[in-house]
């Protein structure tokens, strides 16, 4: 996690979107021909992110793969959620994980992402978490302090919203835009006083710093933040069984985590290149809903009922056009109609 990642930028208007990497864009055409009539797709293209959660399971263990035997699984990865929706709009993701802060602005004008959210990966609490230099104290203390973190990401609108519930001018703090890579450098470096950022580079910063406020703590403010799947919406009508296969061994993934933790701590372990015991801490930080809580009201619901996700996503928007990072929040029905309930019913029912 301490080599630094090729930043190029496409302007995607105000918002400042991180540009998808080149190992993305070159993994197959927009559309990939099906295999056959109603058949599986001959690739299927997946953005993931290190973030400790069933993910990185399912990829260590190849169950897509297995599943999936006439399919081509191609693995991307990324560093934040602005890339992966950078990469939905170019066409070269079917399905990447997101946070929620940036499903809130892909789902809202100007970008207008053609995507929808069929599974959780987690709700993010202790995970991810504002760290400082140990001589500051409390929040006020940032004002003319540098702090980082990756822009239009969950842990910039956390940083935000413990700026705001402080009561803290935005505008006192110098907040810059890196990638968790390039926060680690600079960290070590002594470039910046504190990052708002995710495991694994949290659990570095964290050996030598002091966290001030976590997402769990937000959370509880009315705050929550999660780690969302988005999957095209072309993909999903096309292959809506391939995406009921996929969303099932997301939820095989949650049950391992339950029933062998181990085993679970040990996957993810492999993808992180950590200890596995560091591994299985940082797993604990999160919290993995398999598909009946999913289907839950506070969560995405069911094609009759949409879950509360899309009014937390609609908060969100509202909170980050109040902070001038969002033209407008769309209506409440644009995030209930942006949650793709009936891919996650049919997986139940498969």
């Amino acid at each position: 996690m301490t080599h630094l990642v090729d930043r190029r930028r496409l302007l995607l208007g105000a918002l400042g979107l991180a540009a998808a990497p080149a190992l993305a864009a070159c993994t197959g055409d927009p559309d990939p021909a099906p295999a056959g009539p109603g058949g599986a797709p001959k690739q299927l293209r997946i953005g993931y992110q290190l973030i400790p959660n069933g993910d990185l399971i399912v990829k260590d263990l190849g169950w897509l793969e297995a599943a999936l035997p006439g399919t081509t699984v191609v693995w991307s990865k990324f560093d934040s959620g602005g890339d992966v929706n950078t990469a939905i709009l170019a066409g070269s993701l079917d399905i990447g994980l997101a946070g929620s802060s940036p499903v809130a602005r892909g789902l809202a004008a100007p970008l207008n992402i053609p995507y929808a959210v069929p599974w959780i990966f987690d709700v993010i609490g202790d995970n991810e978490s504002l760290v400082v230099k140990p001589n500051i104290t409390d929040l006020a203390g940032l004002a003319g302090k540098k702090i980082a973190t990756p822009f239009s990401s969950t842990s910039h609108y956390s940083l935000l919203a413990a700026l705001a519930g402080a009561g803290v001018p935005e505008s006192s703090v110098k907040i810059i835009d890196l990638e968790p890579p390039e926060i680690q450098a600079a960290w070590q470096r002594g470039d910046i006083d504190g990052a708002y950022v995710w495991t694994p580079v949290l659990a570095e910063l964290r050996k030598t710093g002091k966290v001030l406020t976590t997402s769990r703590e937000l959370a509880g403010k009315g705050k929550l933040t999660a780690d969302l799947a988005v999957v095209r919406n072309a993909f999903l009508q096309q292959y809506p069984q391939t995406l009921t296969t996929w969303i099932r061994q997301q939820d095989r993934a949650v049950k391992l985590v339950r029933s062998d933790k181990t085993a679970a701590a040990q996957a993810i372990s492999r993808q992180l290149n950590l200890d596995a015991d560091e591994a299985g801490a940082q797993l604990s930080e999160l919290v993995l809903l398999d598909a009946a809580e999913q289907a839950g009201a506070d969560y995405l619901g069911t094609p009759a009922a949409p879950g509360k996700l899309a009014e937390n996503l609609h908060d969100a928007a509202e909170f980050l056009t109040a902070q001038g990072k969002l033209p407008a929040a769309p209506g409440l029905d644009a995030y209930r109609k942006g949650l793709a309930v009936q891919a996650l019913a049919d997986a139940r029912a498969a």
